[in-house]
């Protein structure tokens, strides 16, 4: 069996003859076990032995969230539930959730691929990694917990919340790497000034984040902040969890795709034609190596792009650009698709601003209306009328000049905007209310 780093360092041609061989075995297994997909195929005329080489991974049918819904509880699944050791869920707050089961061998291969996610961002056996992610059904937290226990490092299994604890344990305990979303890594940033610590009095090097998308100017705020480097991991619970993909250290470019379990394509949201490296669109994944729910070309619904590009940390596994929203959280407003992630990057590049923000909808006849509320910071609050007059002024400027749209800008208070333990509520809609 081949060690990570050789897997990860491969040429080209050696990794795609992994992906090859292991995508015929999931083909034939999936058409052999799991009657929905066996259906679709046979509707498309695409039999297992069809699948010759990876350009033929197009003539398969796409996946989606609805099929998994459609197929609830456990309907997609290729293991007999005898074998199925751990079952993890969506929310389920726009419909049925989204089951997801794990055999014993699909936990070993989540602890692998999060592990070497810790490793490209520097964490080793020596670490203390304080796990802010939720327990429970959402698969952030017991990703990390078990990717740092196989990495060797030390876990403090924290979860979310009671942030005034949580810096307590980063200060006595000496933790080094910390995992979160990044809007509960500002929560805990507010914390640690409310209880007068600076990051110099603590050990934190590192902070792995993820979950929800988040702009350039958001990570410089967390690092600002915390006084540690801000990396960008990337997953979701269909695909396996967290884990499919992360930046490194040498780079702040890109995040490196598990390429050899996860098999990465760009397709255009619109016509689902696959498109060619650089490109922007929809990002889909094929599961090469899962046992109880594998997935053929999964439409995760997140816009990225991919790149070849070398990178510095000699890693040869195929990079996607931080995630810049979803398709179905995209705005469109008079004709322009705006995505929070976009709003957020103007707003974070305006002095006086605080990192929370929130993106209201609501319909005045029958136009949209947007409504961008937006924390300033004490010093600014506390300031003349005219001086958040002309503040107000200028984000208006901004995001018209920069997105396009017309927006209009609601200044609040410090603290004012609820705080989130785990991923942030940035749109509200309220035109159905």
């Amino acid at each position: 069996m081949m060690r990570v780093e050789e897997i990860e360092t491969l040429p080209r041609s050696g990794l795609e003859s992994i992906q090859l061989k292991r995508l015929q075995a999931l083909v034939q297994r999936v058409y052999h076990t799991i009657a929905p997909y066996r259906a679709k195929m046979d509707a498309a005329g695409i039999k297992p032995d069809d699948i010759r080489t990876l350009a033929d991974l197009r003539r398969l049918p796409y996946t989606s969230k609805d099929d998994l819904r459609d197929t609830y509880p456990f309907g997609m699944f290729a293991s007999p539930m005898d074998e199925v050791i751990r079952i993890h869920a969506s929310s389920g707050t726009t419909g049925k959730p989204t089951v997801v089961g794990y055999t014993r061998a699909d936990i070993d291969l989540w602890a692998s691929v999060m592990a070497r996610c810790l490793n490209m961002a520097g964490v080793t056996r020596g670490d203390m990694v304080q796990n802010a992610y939720g327990y429970g059904l959402f698969t952030g937290g017991l990703g990390g917990h078990y990717g740092a226990e196989a990495l060797g490092a030390t876990v403090i299994p924290a979860s979310g919340g009671n942030s005034k604890r949580q810096i307590i344990m980063m200060r006595d305990f000496g933790t080094t790497a910390l995992l979160s979303t990044p809007s509960y890594a500002l929560n805990l940033a507010d914390a640690m000034a409310d209880a007068g610590i600076g990051p110099g009095e603590l050990k934190l090097r590192v902070g792995v984040h993820g979950a929800e998308p988040w702009s350039i100017n958001m990570r410089e705020e967390v690092e600002r902040k915390l006084g540690y480097r801000a990396l960008d991991i990337y997953g979701l619970s269909e695909i396996i969890g967290p884990g499919v993909a992360m930046e490194c250290i040498k780079t702040d470019r890109g995040l490196h795709i598990m390429e050899d379990c996860f098999l990465p394509e760009i397709v255009d949201p619109d016509t689902l034609e696959p498109l060619p490296y650089g490109e922007t669109g929809e990002l889909v994944f094929t599961t090469l190596t899962k046992e109880a729910l594998p997935l053929i070309r999964y439409r995760t619904k997140d816009i990225s792009r991919m790149f070849l590009e070398p990178c510095p940390c000699g890693r040869t596994l195929i990079r996607m650009e931080k995630i810049m929203g979803r398709t179905d959280d995209m705005l469109i407003i008079r004709g322009v698709n705006v995505f929070p992630s976009q709003v957020e990057h103007v707003l974070m590049g305006i002095d006086g601003v605080e990192p929370h923000y929130q993106i209201e909808v609501t319909r005045d006849g029958s136009l949209d209306v947007v409504t961008v509320l937006v924390e300033v910071s004490e010093s600014i609050f506390s300031d003349e009328i005219k001086v958040l007059e002309n503040l107000n002024k200028k984000i208006q400027a901004e995001i018209k000049d920069i997105l396009g749209i017309t927006c209009k800008v609601k200044l609040v208070e410090p603290r004012s905007i609820q705080r989130s333990e785990g991923k942030a509520q940035r749109v509200i809609d309220r035109r159905t209310l």
